[in-house]
């Protein structure tokens, strides 16, 4: 009589050499177009960093344009305007960042209560209007932000002069008052459905057992939503702000382009509006080119720095 072990372990076929290196040719394959888009999107312009060694004229051929060095990276610090400058839409562009990483929390509250309503077409219609400002352009941004905060016919001045509260119109949209907080609070109505959406995701691939037990030791709503919720969205949410600490000081220019005047331009001048400014309304792109560069070299700098204090903190990082 043969006697069976009682447990053996498993044993994982060993494949071909041959159908390995199928394989690997296959996903190659599926990478490649993906792999050819990077090239031409994210590492072929950096060629255009060579306009920052050049004093560059809009006609005059590179071949013949003055070579400048490092002149254009060392007049932004020897410079005292252009020092002040710098300073200037950098304090804007800190700030600005800084109340978007500070308001990032608002989609995972807002994922979370949305996922608790009990009315499935009721919690469509809210998903849906929320989603939608994300597809608007800045441009209509701005056009629905004129109707309403208009001095000549916008929806608040008549309302608030009808009820006799106020005794002349609001220009709220030419007031350099609060503009860091307005232009985040536009940013949060554009982004907030939109940013909830990953994070319902992730809700719905938390383990139901675990909701089921913690239901079993008398958990009530807001306890499942704290004790279960909520740590199972932070793998999530902590991947999320690493990337947008990687990107701190590169929140774009169209939402600051769009709202910009010249009772504002103070405060909502970040660093990428003034990078477009001094290279298109001032033609001067070798300048523009070495702040831009700068930037991105900064970007990169704090993404490394946000990588290893998450590797540090909570034992993982994204790289």
């Amino acid at each position: 009589m043969d006697i069976q072990p009682a447990s053996q372990s498993p044993v994982t076929p060993k494949l071909p050499k041959r159908a390995h290196s199928k394989d690997k040719l296959q996903l190659f394959l599926m990478a490649l177009p993906f792999l050819v888009l990077a090239f031409l999107f994210s590492y072929l312009p950096l060629y255009g960093w060579i306009y920052a060694f050049y004093d560059y004229r809009p006609g005059i051929p590179l071949a013949v344009s003055e070579f400048m060095g490092w002149d254009w990276f060392t007049s932004m610090f020897s410079n005292e305007v252009q020092r002040q400058e710098i300073i200037r839409v950098l304090r804007n562009t800190f700030a600005i960042s800084g109340l978007n990483i500070a308001t990032s929390v608002l989609p995972v509250i807002f994922a979370i209560f949305l996922v608790e309503l009990r009315s499935t077409r009721f919690k469509k219609v809210v998903q849906t209007l929320t989603t939608l400002p994300n597809f608007i352009s800045w441009v209509l941004v701005y056009s629905f932000a004129f109707m309403l905060f208009s001095v000549d016919n916008g929806f608040l001045n008549n309302f608030l002069l009808d009820m006799g509260w106020i005794s002349r119109p609001l220009n709220i949209l030419a007031s350099d008052d609060h503009t860091w907080m307005a232009m985040t609070l536009w940013s949060v109505w554009k982004g907030l459905g939109w940013g909830a959406i990953m994070y319902i995701a992730a809700i719905t691939g938390i383990d139901q057992e675990i909701y089921e037990a913690a239901r079993v030791d008398g958990a009530g709503r807001f306890r499942l939503m704290w004790h279960v919720t909520v740590p199972g969205l932070m793998p999530t949410f902590f991947v999320l702000l690493l990337l947008s600490i990687g990107n701190f000081i590169n929140n774009g220019m169209e939402q600051f382009y769009v709202f910009q005047n010249a009772m504002n331009t103070n405060h909502i001048e970040v660093l990428d509006l003034y990078v477009y400014n001094i290279g298109m309304t001032n033609s001067n792109f070798g300048f523009a080119t070495a702040v831009s560069m700068l930037k991105s070299l900064v970007s990169l700098f704090l993404l490394f720095i946000a990588n290893t204090l998450s590797k540090v903190i909570r034992g993982d990082s994204i790289f």
